[in-house]
């Protein structure tokens, strides 16, 4: 197990194949800053370069997942020019796009509440389970703002119309209705969540790695194409190359064998 520097307001533990980032600031509701920002896409860009890592989990101290951003970082950026703040919201997206985009499976693992940027963080995880006691919102509404930076990330997990209503009434929602709209994959009790998450690391681990983290990859292509003969042509690309690659070979041998692949961890 390894730790991140503990300058940085999260801890980076990891065990195995496995990786855990726990935003680390209870007494702030995991809110977060430019500092965390950075530091967040800095373990993040690590992660993806790690060959051991094969799943991420993305985890809060405290009572909540994470409450977005912090209320003193917002007080010196609403004193801040318009181009400053245009930086600071690029190193936003630039975390949100790393999350979004990371080579490997990524879970949430929602136990409090999420609002603002922290509905950002888990609409970017591939896997996201929460607990009934869960609550949303994308408030930014109420001081005038807008979700914009996450927007791209959010949209895509809930679809354009719950998006219009949430983006613009700000109201808070629960983890029955995240789990409706798409945000939440499931809802489960507070004293499952663990064996929840663990039953999903555990189907992550059984595929293969390549497919896996390549898995997000073909569904952006394909959630984002307009060109069917393209599409095509594409995937009958992928398909070949993945099964004459070594992973894809070992995996069909696997199963015409009746045995397990030599990546399955048990």
């Amino acid at each position: 197990m390894a730790e991140f520097p503990q300058e940085h307001p999260f801890v980076l533990e990891r065990t195995g194949a496995l990786a855990r980032l726990r935003l680390d600031r209870p007494t702030l509701h995991n809110a977060f800053d430019a500092g965390l920002i950075l530091a967040l896409t800095a373990a993040l860009e690590q992660l993806a370069t790690d060959a051991d890592v094969r799943v991420v989990v993305l985890e809060g101290s405290g009572a909540s997942f994470s409450a977005g951003a912090d209320l003193n970082w917002m007080r010196g950026m609403a004193s801040a020019s318009e181009a400053e703040n245009r930086e600071d919201a690029l190193a936003l997206a630039r975390l949100m796009r790393t999350l979004d985009e990371l080579p490997k499976p990524t879970i949430a693992r929602v136990h409090g509440a999420a609002f603002g940027g922290g509905v950002g963080l888990v609409a970017c995880c591939d896997i996201a389970i929460g607990v009934p006691t869960a609550k949303f919102g994308l408030t930014e509404s109420k001081l005038g703002l807008l979700p914009a930076v996450i927007s791209p990330y959010v949209i895509a997990a809930i679809g354009a119309r719950e998006a219009r209503r949430w983006f613009a009434t700000a109201e808070i929602f629960d983890a029955a209705t995240a789990l409706r709209i798409g945000l939440l994959h499931d809802v489960v009790e507070a004293e499952a969540l663990d064996a929840a998450i663990e039953r999903q690391i555990a189907l992550l681990l059984k595929a293969g790695p390549q497919a896996a983290a390549g898995a997000k990859r073909l569904v952006a292509r394909i959630a984002s194409t307009t060109d069917g003969d393209r599409a095509d042509s594409d995937n009958a690309d992928l398909i070949a190359r993945l099964r004459v690659s070594p992973e894809g070979q070992e995996g069909l041998s696997a199963f015409l064998d009746k045995r397990a692949p030599g990546w399955a961890k048990e």
